[in-house]
């Protein structure tokens, strides 16, 4: 794959690009900062929809990305699976709070594991799982 450059990226969920996702992760304060305040621990994968397991995995300890890259079987407190073409509109475009409401309810995005409901009452939980679509999107664009 390659970006509007012509530069050679990684592809989305490979194990370098969830590396450089976990480092732009930690980089954004919106995300390791804000997800620190509440302790927030937990392995989350991701991957496209129709496949038996995600692609790639990040675990956060604390708010903070601590391991990164290929899903390798560990046990996933949230696994979030898309079609690939949803997925690069989302890295492109980053996903608000309605967006992110209409892909869960049209079942554009799904999560196999973990509580959608409860993460998005949670404003602690919810405001930085929308800033993590657009800090995607620079991983894609890098």
């Amino acid at each position: 794959m390659s970006n509007d450059r012509g530069i050679d990226m990684p592809a989305l969920f490979s194990d370098d690009w969830m590396v450089d996702f976990g480092n732009a992760w930690n980089d954004e304060p919106a995300l390791g900062d804000a997800l620190a305040k509440i302790g927030f621990t937990s392995v989350i994968g991701y991957g496209f929809d129709g496949e038996e397991t995600p692609r790639g995995a990040i675990k956060v300890e604390n708010g903070y990305v601590t391991g990164a890259g290929a899903y390798a079987g560990e046990a996933l407190n949230w696994d979030l699976r898309a079609s690939a073409a949803d997925w690069e509109k989302w890295c492109k475009g980053g996903l608000g709070m309605m967006a992110l409401g209409l892909a869960y309810t049209t079942g554009k995005l799904k999560f196999k594991v973990g509580d959608y409901g409860a993460m998005i009452k949670n404003p602690a939980m919810a405001g930085p799982f929308i800033k993590s679509f657009s800090v995607m999107g620079t991983v894609a664009r890098s």
